[in-house]
């Protein structure tokens, strides 16, 4: 064991579309109101992208970004892992079409799809590839673009999902920066909770449904709640406790933006001041897996989180998918 290398996060960057679309917004298209969104889910506004903008298009934007603050070039990546449900398309992988477009000649690709934990899921394959010396530079994007799989005449789920992507350069540690745990988990039993039933093998695109609408997404809330509280929970305990750290040592505790009520049961879990849980569901909505990228790369342009401190990522996602991380930035 100790022959593995240490992997940390170089760089990260965030891209999101220019169009916001607000809770009065929202009051005009469906039966809801500013207040009634607000109040349950803390969500204020969204970003939404245009029809020419894809998962991969946003990707593209944050990776550059992301590349100039690592300060190396796309030839010298080894992997692009895009964790996404909204890819381009079935295939190529989006992180085909990515590796195209920037360069990344000597890069293999791959898509996974784990929903809003999809980034932590992304960084823990990273970190494998870092610490066994296959990989010298992973780059791990996390991009949706969930306004195009969206009922828009369906006021429970509408509400609440929004557009974005955020990149992350992970390369070997050559000083105390490093990710020091993950925890990966996955309960196919809630799948019927949170899913999208057609488009697939199961259901290909037919007239039928798409009269029916099959092609968005489908939640029961409730469900979705209780096994989101539960699983960041253990989740998170876990990785501090495998990193070996108190929730009172973290600098930040960064949870998917999905909802204000779910973050807080965590924050009072941790016994945690509410300065040291980010939230910033309020500008982004839900945006799956690119939620805690989004935030990660606002909270250090924005001073929050700077190197030597420790930080914490969980989230849980559709499938049921779970993750956590600790990371000493």
């Amino acid at each position: 064991m100790s022959s593995l290398k240490k992997a940390k996060i170089a760089a990260i960057a965030r891209a999101v579309p220019e169009k916001i679309l607000t809770n009065f917004d929202l009051e005009k298209m469906v039966d809801t109101t500013d207040e009634w969104i607000r109040t349950r889910t803390g969500i204020e506004e969204r970003h939404i992208a245009d029809e020419k903008t894809t998962s991969s298009v946003l990707g593209i934007e944050a990776t550059k970004k992301a590349l100039k603050k690592a300060g190396i070039s796309a030839e010298e990546l080894d992997f692009i892992i895009v964790a996404t449900i909204t890819p381009d398309m079935v295939f190529p992988a989006t992180a085909c079409i990515i590796q195209n477009a920037i360069g990344a000649t000597k890069a293999a690709t791959m898509d996974i799809e784990a929903a809003c934990s999809g980034f932590i899921y992304g960084l823990s394959i990273a970190r494998q590839y870092i610490a066994t010396g296959e990989a010298k530079n992973v780059l791990v994007i996390a991009s949706e673009v969930l306004s195009k799989i969206t009922d828009w005449d369906d006021r429970s789920t509408c509400i609440l999902f929004g557009d974005g992507a955020g990149a992350a350069i992970i390369t070997e540690s050559d000083s105390d920066s490093e990710i020091m745990s993950t925890v990966l988990g996955g309960d196919g039993k809630y799948g019927d909770i949170l899913y999208l039933p057609a488009g697939g093998s199961k259901k290909p695109a037919s007239h039928e449904t798409v009269d029916n609408k099959e092609h968005t997404i489908k939640m029961n809330g409730q469900d979705v709640f209780k096994a989101a509280v539960t699983k960041m929970r253990s989740s998170l305990k876990k990785a501090l406790e495998k990193a070996g750290i108190k929730s009172s040592q973290l600098k930040l505790v960064i949870p998917h933006q999905a909802n204000l009520r779910i973050i807080e049961s965590l924050r009072k879990f941790l016994d945690l001041p509410k300065e040291k849980v980010y939230v910033n569901l309020q500008k982004y909505g839900n945006t799956s897996a690119a939620s805690i990228a989004i935030a990660m790369s606002e909270a250090e342009e924005n001073g929050i989180i700077k190197r030597g401190d420790y930080i914490a990522l969980c989230a849980f996602g559709g499938g049921l998918t779970w993750a956590a991380t600790v990371i000493k930035y």
